[in-house]
C-alpha cells in the first residue's frame, strides 16, 4: 500500500556529482482522493500470509538507483541501471550511499535484497508501507525504520512516506517510498561540495545526518499549521461556520497522523543512542543526542497544536451556542411584543351583539374605536419595547444581524 502521487519529471542531473547543479525538488499536487490515502494506519499482513511476502502497490514508481559514493577527496554521483552495479563500490572503504527511489519492481528489490544480503522480513519492512519507525540489528547491518513528511505548498498538509535505512561498516542504503519528494537535497548538496565534515566522517556519520534531516522537516510544516490555527481562532470566535468546523476536523486528523509519525521515531533514535550498536561511533551518539531533543521539540509542539485544536472545537461549540442564544432571544422580544397585540385583536374579534346587552363590548358602537384599538396596541408595543430597551435586550442584536444572517 502506497501513497498516489503524480509522476514525477525524468531526472537530468549528469552522472558527477561535484559538476552537477543543485538539485530542485519538485512538490506535485495530490488530487482529494489521493491526499487522504496518506493518512492510513500501519501496514499489516492479511492472516495466513508468508513471512517475506512483498506487497507492491499498481501504481508504484519503478525504482530509481542512485549511488554517491566519496570520500575526504573526491565525490561521485551515478546512476544505476541495475542492483548489481553497485557491487564494486560495496567493496572500497571509502562512503558508499545508494539510494533507491521507488519500488514499483519486485525484481529489482529481491536483487537489490541479494546484493545487500537482506533478511527476507528486512525486505518485507521496507517495501509493506507504511511500518512503525524503527530500530533493528542484523548480522553486520542495522536497520532504521523512519517516517518522512513534506509540505504540500499549494493545498496545504504534507507528504508522508516511508523512508529505510540500511547501515552497513562503508555504505548506507536507502529506500524511498516516493521518488519525487524529499528532503534529501541540502544533503547531496553538503556532498557535492565538501562543506562541513559530512565528507570527513563515516556511512554512521550519513545516516545520522539524514535522519536530522527527515526530523527538521518536521518544523515548517508545524509553522504552517500553526499560521493555520491562529486563522481559524480568529473565525471560530467572529464568524464560525460548518466549514469552520470541518476545518478543525481536518487540522485534528493531520496533527493526529504527524504525531503517530515522530513518536515512534524518537523511540527510534533513543534506541541508537542508548543501546551501543557497534555500527554507531560514540561520536555519532552524541550527535543523535541532537537530533533526538529536535524530535521532542517537535513533539511538544505537535501536543500544544493539538490542544489548541481541542479548545477551538469548544469554542465553535460555545460560539454557536451563543448564536443561537442570542437569535432566541430576538425571537422570544418580538413574541413579548406580540403577544398583547394579539390579545387586543383577538378580544375585539369576537361576534358578541351589543344590542343584546349593553356588556356585550359596547366598544364597537363608539365614534373613535377603531382608531382607539390602535392606539392601545400601538401603546402597548411602545411600553413593551421601551421595558425591554431599558433591560439591555437590544444590545448585541446589531451583533446578531451582521455575523448570523450574512450569507457568504
Amino acid at each position: 500500500m502506497t501513497s498516489k502521487h503524480p509522476p514525477s519529471s525524468p531526472n537530468s542531473n549528469p552522472k558527477r556529482i561535484h559538476t552537477s547543479p543543485s538539485e530542485v525538488l519538485v512538490v506535485p499536487q495530490l488530487e482529494e482522493e489521493d491526499y487522504d490515502e496518506a493518512y492510513y494506519d500501519y501496514f499489516y499482513d492479511e492472516p495466513g500470509t508468508i513471512p517475506g511476502t512483498l506487497t507492491i502497490g499498481k501504481d508504484a514508481k519503478p525504482p530509481q538507483i542512485v549511488l554517491i559514493d566519496y570520500n575526504e577527496h573526491r565525490a561521485t554521483r551515478v546512476e544505476l541501471p541495475t542492483p548489481e552495479a553497485c557491487i564494486p563500490y560495496l567493496d572500497s572503504e571509502s562512503v558508499s550511499w545508494v539510494d533507491v527511489r521507488g519500488f514499483g519492481s519486485e525484481d529489482i528489490l529481491r536483487r537489490m535484497g541479494v546484493v545487500f544480503g537482506l533478511h527476507p522480513l528486512v525486505l518485507e519492512d521496507i517495501v509493506n508501507v507504511p511500518q512503525r519507525p524503527k530500530v533493528e540489528e542484523y548480522e553486520h547491518q542495522l536497520v532504521v525504520i523512519t517516517r518522512m513528511v513534506t509540505p504540500h505548498e499549494k493545498d496545504g498538509g504534507f507528504y508522508t512516506e516511508q523512508v529505510s535505512f540500511i547501515l552497513g561498516k562503508y555504505y548506507l542504503l536507502t529506500v524511498q517510498e516516493e521518488p519525487e519528494t524529499d528532503t534529501f537535497t541540502p544533503v547531496r548538496d553538503r556532498i557535492r561540495t565538501s562543506k562541513g565534515s559530512i565528507r570527513k566522517n563515516g556511512a554512521d556519520y550519513l545516516a545520522y545526518t539524514l535522519i536530522d534531516t527527515i526530523i527538521d522537516g518536521f518544523f515548517p510544516i508545524l509553522e504552517d499549521y500553526g499560521e493555520r490555527l491562529e486563522e481559524l481562532e480568529d473565525e471560530v470566535v467572529i464568524k464560525p461556520t460548518r466549514k469552520t468546523l470541518e476545518k478543525i476536523y481536518t487540522i485534528k486528523r493531520e496533527l493526529l497522523t504527524l504525531r503517530r509519525a515522530i513518536w515512534p521515531q524518537r523511540d527510534a533514535i533513543n534506541s541508537l543512542i542508548r543501546d551501543g550498536y557497534d555500527l554507531v561511533s560514540e561520536e555519532v551518539r552524541i550527535y543523535l543526542r541532537d537530533c533526538y531533543d529536535h524530535c521532542s521539540q517537535v513533539l511538544d509542539m505537535l501536543e500544544t497544536y493539538r490542544e489548541l485544536a481541542g479548545s477551538l472545537m469548544d469554542v465553535y461549540l460555545s460560539s454557536v451556542g451563543n448564536r443561537m442564544n442570542e437569535v432566541m432571544k430576538l425571537l422570544t422580544v418580538i413574541s413579548s411584543i406580540f403577544i398583547p397585540l394579539t390579545f387586543i385583536a383577538g378580544l375585539y374579534g369576537m361576534n358578541f351583539n351589543p344590542d343584546a346587552s349593553p356588556w356585550n363590548m359596547p366598544e364597537l358602537n363608539w365614534y373613535w374605536g377603531y382608531p382607539a384599538c390602535l392606539l392601545l396596541m400601538a401603546g402597548s408595543a411602545i411600553a413593551l419595547i421601551s421595558y425591554f430597551w431599558k433591560r439591555g435586550w437590544f444590545q448585541n442584536f446589531s451583533a446578531i444581524e451582521d455575523k448570523s444572517f450574512t450569507k457568504e
